[in-house]
């Protein structure tokens, strides 16, 4: 499908990316083999994302949360985040990677991307990264100021992350986990029952369908 089949495309769409281990279980693997079975579907959404012309596009790698888990899951998505994003930097983008950079969990292959967008060969569409992502990190990333309405986004560690318009969730979760709280206030969910392991593109054009017709009014 192409741009010209929707009449309104969401500027930022939100992925998270769920089911990982759940898929592995189902085929018989331990649940950290399933995380590398997840890069390829990543590498699609964003490759049909440019070709629909979406402006900006966020991928949720793994929380602070998420670093409880066992250590060889740990490793898997870790491992995983940094070959999605050595991936993305054979393409064209403006690269951003937000997450808590004091930790150990966060992967030193990353750091370069943290602090401000990397252009990416011609640049274009805006690809954001959580990794070692954590919502109260990231509301009080900047509170040494007080957090009024004026300040509050550009004191956010993800202050370079725009608000996002349609969060889609694979893996059949209804829950936000923690992702951007402040950016996905207005967002519209759309849930995926398949896990992320099992994308097809037809999942995407699906989410961008159901799109179409919700009431988008933030809130007037």
């Amino acid at each position: 499908m192409e741009k010209t089949d929707f009449k309104r495309l969401p500027k930022h769409i939100a992925i998270i990316p769920d089911g990982n281990r759940r898929w592995a279980q189902d085929k018989s693997l331990e649940k950290h083999e399933g995380y590398d079975y997840g890069i390829l579907p990543g590498l699609d959404v964003y490759d049909r994302c440019v070709r629909l012309g979406i402006e900006e596009l966020t991928f949720f790698g793994f929380t602070q949360d998420n670093t409880k888990r066992p250590e060889v899951q740990r490793k898997a998505f870790v491992d995983a985040c940094i070959k999605s994003v050595e991936e993305l930097l054979k393409k064209d983008a403006d690269l951003l990677v937000v997450g808590n950079t004091d930790s150990d969990m966060f992967p030193k292959e990353l750091l370069p991307y943290t602090k401000q967008r990397t252009k990416i060969g011609d640049g274009g569409i805006k690809v954001n990264f959580l990794v070692n992502y954590g919502w109260q990190w990231d509301l009080t990333y900047g509170h040494e100021h007080s957090l009024n309405t004026e300040n509050m986004l550009e004191s956010l560690a993800s202050s370079q992350i725009s608000r996002v318009d349609l969060l889609i969730r694979w893996g059949a979760r209804r829950r936000l986990s923690g992702m951007l709280p402040v950016q996905t206030v207005y967002a519209d969910i759309y849930v995926e029952d398949e896990m992320w392991p099992n994308y097809k593109p037809e999942q995407l054009y699906n989410a961008l369908k159901w799109y179409q017709v919700q009431d988008i009014t933030l809130g007037g």
